[in-house]
């Protein structure tokens, strides 16, 4: 038994996870991809070394694992990359792949040296068997023109093996898209290349998790934050005793800058309103951490309004961010979101009817269909 399906199995005698049909099919292939990664590759005979023979790149098939949110993919990814007995491996969050690409691509370019895309998959493909990611979802036409070719050359031409989550079928996505056209080679690429699991059972075990807890806490203090510190233990499985040791990270912006995240796993981050919304952050911060993060957990939310006014309106873009991606948000703060906005003494009216907008998102943010819906999702 290979160290994934013994690591999932004794997830499941414990509790932890529930039986899941779709899950066990799963992560019986994710330990044959481990087998096949991990198997030397044979050397070339004599008569191939000395004729210089290359042939075709031994490869492994890929998996494309895809289902509504809290299937329980990314929990698969992680046992996966986890187990996985090769250094030559990459797990990384689709977006933040594509920021590298694009970053790369401009590089490239300025050598005019003919096609970047060839010696750019080459950069990537360098010293890896596979790629893991996680979340694909193709939002902009950027990213849609470029990755038929892109993935054909790290597939084909490199030998790199593709592990991939997603909410959506292959077919579904970039449904709709700006010259979706150039795009549907990769969808066919990806159904003849790689092979599509589904994980869309009954059981949403990401909701299953945050049963019985609510995502919105107030007034501020110690019992709120213990909530919403509970709620990130359950998400996450991180272990409560291990709390000062949380993972940090750091995500790509654009223009070269990234964008500290204090706690980061599993696709769950934790900030400060401070560090989101007291620090100069604008859109291509906000769009950036709903695109990396399935749930983000902002604590210590004051009271807004005209005393704090660009702190209210990096707030309200914030939100927006997060909503458009269907991110779901966990917060402590000071008061209910009807009450956030204060038009202090002066009785700004026309900001808390701006505000408005944003207490309406962030109510429906708390509903239990925004919730079941996966990040992404339109």
């Amino acid at each position: 038994m290979s160290g994934l399906l013994a690591r999932y199995h004794a997830l499941v005698a414990a509790g932890e996870l529930k039986p899941d049909p779709e899950q066990e099919s799963a992560a019986r292939r994710l330990a044959a991809l481990q087998g096949e990664l991990e198997r030397p590759v044979a050397a070339p005979g004599l008569i191939g070394r000395l004729i210089g023979r290359k042939g075709p790149i031994p490869r492994a098939r890929g998996i494309y694992m895809w289902g509504g949110v809290g299937r329980g993919k990314s929990m698969l990814m992680d046992l996966f990359h986890d187990t996985l007995g090769i250094p030559e491996k990459r797990r990384v969050h689709f977006h933040a792949f594509m920021l590298e690409v694009h970053g790369l691509l401009r590089e490239e370019r300025k050598k005019e040296s003919g096609d970047p895309i060839p010696p750019v998959a080459a950069m990537l493909a360098k010293g890896l068997k596979v790629l893991a990611f996680d979340e694909m979802v193709v939002n902009n036409s950027a990213d849609a023109m470029i990755m038929s070719r892109l993935f054909t050359a790290l597939i084909l031409t490199e030998g790199v093996t593709i592990v991939t989550t997603s909410n959506r079928a292959p077919g579904e996505l970039y449904k709709d898209g700006l010259n979706r056209e150039h795009f549907l080679p990769f969808i066919a690429l990806i159904e003849r290349e790689l092979d599509v699991i589904t994980l869309n059972g009954p059981t949403d075990y990401r909701l299953d998790r945050l049963a019985g807890i609510d995502t919105w806490y107030s007034p501020l203090g110690d019992p709120a934050t213990e909530r919403a510190r509970e709620a990130f233990f359950r998400l996450t499985d991180y272990p409560p005793e291990d709390r000062d040791h949380v993972p940090s990270g750091e995500i790509a912006v654009g223009g070269g800058r990234t964008l500290f995240v204090p706690k980061s796993l599993k696709g769950v981050a934790v900030f400060s309103f401070r560090r989101l919304c007291e620090e100069a952050r604008g859109v291509p911060d906000y769009l950036a951490l709903a695109q990396d993060y399935h749930t983000v957990i902002i604590m210590g939310i004051p009271r807004l309004g005209p005393e704090r006014r660009n702190e209210t309106a990096r707030f309200k873009v914030l939100i927006d961010a997060l909503y458009e991606n269907k991110v779901k948000l966990i917060a402590a703060a000071a008061t209910r979101p009807e009450d956030l906005y204060d038009p202090g003494p002066g009785g700004d009216e026309d900001g808390r009817f701006e505000f408005d907008r944003t207490v309406s998102r962030l109510m429906e943010m708390q509903s239990r269909e925004y919730l079941a819906l996966g990040h992404g999702e339109a």
